[in-house]
């Protein structure tokens, strides 16, 4: 048994937020750049220039790359031979958030109520999502969302009978109908299987999946590259101006499902798909 004290998590985290707000992840800064050469409308290169220009001052300067630094999203994969010390995990991950945005002078864009909407003035509290797996190490993901491109996420209930055309059509229909609201390029991420709720979530953990990394089942990597030529085809583009380069990448995540459901989630990312992990 393995003792970490929550204490790490909270300074991790701190770091974190402020490291996903200000840097591209590697993987991203390669599809950027790939866009970047290869986008073929005058219009949309100009586009990606400007945001090519905008990453490199944040980095330089550390000026958040957006405005809207997003609400903490906080994928934490907890070692079964892990022992928590030092207080209680989600405390300690609230923290870690809180200190990140102050310490940061990150926007502070949660409130504390869905109707009353009093701005809690630290950005607090996370989503936090905990899994129990093998080994003595915590992993940590944080994936600062901002509500642009999360207001433009779709969940289709489908019938077993719709297959992989009908998920094809609600990637496209749920794209098509984001148009320049999500900030395109976009990175889509997508759950496939599951039920409600979880395919929900393997569509926001898609998003921060490595994009150098493909799906173990082929018919899931097959799809995530004729989806990408398919939105890139749409025409809507780089800040929805047009362009050929709407998507810099299309991850899918899957899981077993009922045998009277297909349940498809589509969780948007701006051209940004802000994301840190960290392993302790």
């Amino acid at each position: 048994m393995r003792e970490v004290n929550v204490v790490e998590i909270t300074e991790n985290l701190r770091d974190m937020c402020i490291e996903a707000n200000h840097y591209l992840s590697n993987d991203m800064k390669c599809v950027f750049e790939k866009a970047v050469a290869e986008e073929e409308s005058p219009l949309g290169k100009q586009v990606l220039g400007q945001l090519k220009e905008n990453l490199q001052i944040a980095g330089s300067d550390m000026i958040p790359i957006c405005q809207d630094t997003g609400m903490a999203v906080v994928f934490l994969e907890v070692g079964q031979d892990v022992h928590l010390t030092g207080g209680n995990l989600t405390d300690a991950v609230n923290e870690g958030v809180r200190r990140g945005y102050v310490d940061g002078f990150l926007r502070k864009s949660v409130v504390n109520d869905p109707i009353e909407r009093e701005n809690t003035k630290d950005n607090t509290p996370a989503i936090i999502h905990t899994s129990i797996v093998p080994g003595d190490k915590v992993k940590i993901t944080v994936a600062p969302k901002g509500f642009g491109s999360e207001n433009m996420s779709r969940t289709f209930m489908l019938k077993p009978a719709d297959g992989i055309e009908g998920v094809k059509n609600a990637i496209l229909t749920a794209v098509r109908d984001a148009g320049p609201n999500a900030c395109p390029p976009m990175v889509v991420g997508v759950g496939v299987g599951g039920d409600f709720e979880y395919a929900a979530i393997m569509a926001k953990k898609a998003l921060t999946r490595n994009l150098n990394e493909k799906p173990e089942a082929k018919w899931a990597a097959d799809l995530e590259d004729e989806m990408l030529e398919k939105i890139n085809k749409l025409g809507i583009g780089p800040g929805g101006l047009g362009g050929t380069k709407t998507a810099l990448a299309v991850n899918i995540n899957t899981y077993p499902t009922h045998i009277a459901g297909l349940p498809v989630a589509i969780n948007i990312c701006c051209h940004v798909n802000r994301h840190a992990t960290r392993v302790i």
